[in-house]
């Protein structure tokens, strides 16, 4: 083991492989109905230019795994205490004590009512603590379940962390349409304080465009589920529309400006393929079903990186680099359907594509969330027992992936 990743595990500032794990193959290298017109466009703040990050490719220093044997895991969180948070499909949340004597805990943190299948997205999927988890211990989670009659919703539950376990689960929002697929889950929150909730479209496109439907959406709420007064819509969450599937959010550590990533259409070509990474306004729409791609229809935002008309993503997770160093300011994200880390470094003023590059490709199979730690170093989930994919014997894994 690196010796700087053994003075980060002393200090619980990082994460770290336990002591029975192997390491990993090596790398290559509410209350006020919402208007039904189109709401005001509230643009962004404009990003402050930053110095560049690398525009050339990272390098892949060193692969570590930190767990496996998980199913389906789908979001990962580090706490300050060392224990990492992780969401299991089938409803199980996870921890994972890092350092000398460390594992997997066998009993999971707490269990979940989550409906979920193989070959199917839906499940225990968004988690988030806190940012004041050392005062408050409250667990963030995202599952779908099913409704009476059969239906799939989703909602969003606060936990409270008690003794090692998830207890007093509450319901801070419910009803949010879901299906097999398309049922969204990132959440996360930004640094105003709020709450970013990514919806699906639960396979009914019209839900996107329609400002009453949670379905096909970027949600902000206060850490009690109530709506911020400031957001774009009076009285609703509904804080960005005209999605079709959001996986990944991440906010630019020096603007502050949220970004997501999201599932463009599933077929044949040209109704395949698409897949997005949106700068997100508030009040903006998006254009699903409308438009896809980027065909410049000012109605609709426009992404700033597309996997274009041949080419299909899947695209998860996603975190910005933003420990100093060379990469600071770069945009990663998991993709599930393409097997790599995809890298992008934006333009300085934050509209555009200066550079991208896939990492880690097709060593892993599928993968579904990346988490920064302290380190700079970043968490890998991979999600080859999800129905989807070929899993390996340890799957699924944990990677911990350093970059140069």
């Amino acid at each position: 083991m690196r010796r700087g990743l053994a003075v980060a595990l002393a200090t619980l500032v990082a994460c770290a492989q336990p002591a029975s794990a192997p390491s990993a193959t090596p790398p290559s290298t509410g209350s006020q109905p919402a208007r039904s017109s189109p709401p005001t466009l509230t643009p962004a703040p404009t990003p402050t230019p930053t110095p560049t990050p690398r525009l050339g490719p990272a390098v892949v220093e060193n692969v570590q795994l930190i767990a496996s044997g998980l199913e389906a895991p789908w979001s990962v969180a580090l706490a300050p205490d060392g224990r990492l948070f992780v969401t299991e499909r089938p409803g199980r949340v996870r921890i994972e004590r890092l350092g000398a004597g460390g594992g997997l805990e066998a009993r999971p943190w707490a269990t979940l009512p989550a409906r979920a299948n193989p070959d199917a997205e839906r499940g225990l999927l968004g988690l988030a603590l806190d940012p004041d988890f050392a005062r408050t211990s409250f667990v963030y989670l995202y599952y779908s379940y099913a409704a009476p009659g059969g239906a799939t919703l989703n909602r969003l539950v606060r936990m409270h962390d008690t003794n090692g376990s998830g207890t007093n689960e509450t319901i801070l929002l419910d009803n949010i349409p879901g299906s097999s697929n398309h049922d969204g889950g990132r959440i996360a929150f930004g640094p105003d304080g709020k709450l970013y909730v990514a919806t699906g479209d639960g396979e009914q496109q019209a839900r996107a465009q329609d400002p009453k439907s949670l379905g096909g959406k970027i949600l902000r709420l206060e850490k009690d589920g109530s709506v911020p007064a400031d957001n774009p819509l009076a009285g609703s969450p509904v804080f960005s529309l005209g999605h079709r599937n959001v996986q990944g959010l991440a906010f630019q550590p020096d603007t502050g400006v949220l970004y997501e990533t999201e599932h463009g259409p599933s077929g044949f070509f040209p109704a395949c393929c698409q897949d997005e990474v949106n700068l997100i306004e508030a009040g903006a729409n998006y254009g699903w079903p409308i438009v896809t791609g980027k065909p410049g229809d000012q109605r609709f935002r426009d992404p700033i990186a597309w996997s274009g008309n041949l080419d299909t993503w899947a695209p998860s997770g996603a975190a910005f680099a933003t420990r100093p160093g060379p990469l600071r300011g770069s945009f990663l994200f998991a993709t599930l359907r393409g097997q790599h880390l995809h890298r992008i470094v934006f333009t300085p003023d934050g509209r555009g594509v200066a550079f991208e590059e896939r990492l880690l490709v097709n060593q892993y199979g599928r993968l579904r969330d990346v988490y920064e730690i302290s380190t700079g170093e970043f968490l890998v989930l991979t999600s080859n027992r999800d129905g989807r994919g070929r899993p390996a014997p340890d799957d699924d894994r944990v990677l911990l992936v350093t970059l140069r």
